[in-house]
């Protein structure tokens, strides 16, 4: 089958962690003999403000790091009608421009294909307006990375089926690297976002860090002046933006890291542990969690990672786990088990050709030829 991704953007993890999921799964359906093609905007804020930032060098990395992958860039003149013709399968993410939305919709009237609508967001909670002027009437399904968000598609009657369909690590990207000398305590990956974690960032992470004088840095973009001030105080290096394909080696060179998921997860979409968690587990390095609830049994908690409940039990748990050997590696070989065994892009490209299957009966699947 060929399947037709929009995104935000592929070449760009600049704030926009839907690439790191995408190249995971373009990749595992190409293994499988799919085809896979990525369409982002000529005007995509994630790839515009990463070359701001970094240059266009950023994106030649990309090309190099990630050669297999098919992406092209839709300008006000692309021929939509066109790629859509030539597509048995369409992924439509919730960052795709709300007319274009409504356009790919209305093709799929006349069309074959079949049309999905993928959120990995929590836009449906923290900005519902803006989800509910989404016209989702022509899609045959919806994808929701998570139980709280697929039941609050429901409530709302937003798409006619809605399926859950977690993130997952790329495999292929995120593993160990024994070969990397551990050289520092602490490493967190994380953008600043618009502050929804603010507070937890400094009760945890900044704070034990600072208590127990640990050594280590901070990857991220969109900090601002008063949280690299809260970096500097607890002798955390901020070192800025990172790609994404790169954090397995700074994963490696740290002794341990933390998940502080930003708060409309916890309050609002609880169960959603986004893809860091996935990604930290698959690279082997033990991970302690600020509080969110594993309600879909995802992990095992006490054995995949640990979990602190205010400032001084992530205190007292990054101690235990930078000191105690043991214990540092049983979280860390059983987290890998359970990603490989679970929660792997592979893992989930099974489970889309399996809600393709059960989505597609009526869906003309074109061959090559015929499509051509």
């Amino acid at each position: 089958m060929r399947f037709l991704f929009y995104t935000q953007s592929l070449v760009s993890d600049w704030n926009h962690g839907n690439a790191h999921f995408l190249r995971g799964v373009m990749r595992e359906l190409q293994r499988a003999g799919h085809e896979a093609l990525a369409l982002e905007p000529a005007d995509s804020w994630s790839r515009r403000n990463l070359v701001a930032e970094q240059g266009a060098g950023a994106i030649a990395h990309f090309c190099a790091r990630f050669p297999d992958l098919r992406w092209k860039i839709y300008d006000s003149d692309f021929d939509h009608d066109d790629a859509l013709a030539r597509a048995d399968v369409v992924v439509v993410h919730e960052w795709t421009d709300p007319s274009l939305v409504a356009r790919i919709g209305r093709t799929r009237r006349e069309a074959s294909f079949l049309l999905l609508f993928h959120d990995t967001h929590h836009r449906a909670v923290s900005a519902s307006d803006e989800l509910a002027r989404l016209d989702l009437d022509d899609y045959d399904g919806v994808l929701a990375f998570g139980e709280a968000l697929r039941q609050r598609y429901l409530r709302a009657g937003w798409g006619s089926q809605v399926f859950t369909w977690h993130e997952a690590a790329d495999t292929s990207t995120f593993r160990p690297h024994p070969d990397i000398e551990k050289i520092e305590d602490l490493v967190w990956i994380g953008n600043w976002g618009d502050g929804e974690r603010a507070r937890e960032l400094s009760e945890y992470l900044c704070e034990p860090a600072r208590n127990l004088s640990l050594t280590g840095g901070v990857h991220g973009v969109r900090y601002p002046e008063e949280a690299l001030a809260l970096l500097s105080a607890s002798n955390l290096a901020y070192r800025g933006w990172i790609p994404n394909c790169e954090v397995p080696r700074a994963f490696a060179a740290a002794r341990a890291t933390v998940h502080i998921p930003r708060r409309p997860y916890v309050e609002q979409l609880p169960g959603i542990p986004t893809i860091r968690v996935f990604e930290a587990l698959a690279c082997g390095i033990p991970l302690i969690c600020a509080p969110w609830r594993d309600e879909e049994g995802l992990f095992h908690e006490e054995r995949d990672f640990l979990m602190a409940h205010n400032r001084e039990e992530m205190t007292r748990l990054l101690h235990d786990v930078l000191h105690d050997q043991f214990l540092s590696e049983a979280l860390a070989r059983h987290g890998l088990d359970t990603v490989r065994n679970r929660h792997s892009c592979a893992h989930r490209v099974q489970e889309l050709l399996g809600i393709v299957g059960r989505l597609g009966s009526g869906v003309a699947t074109r061959t090559r030829d015929a499509a051509a």
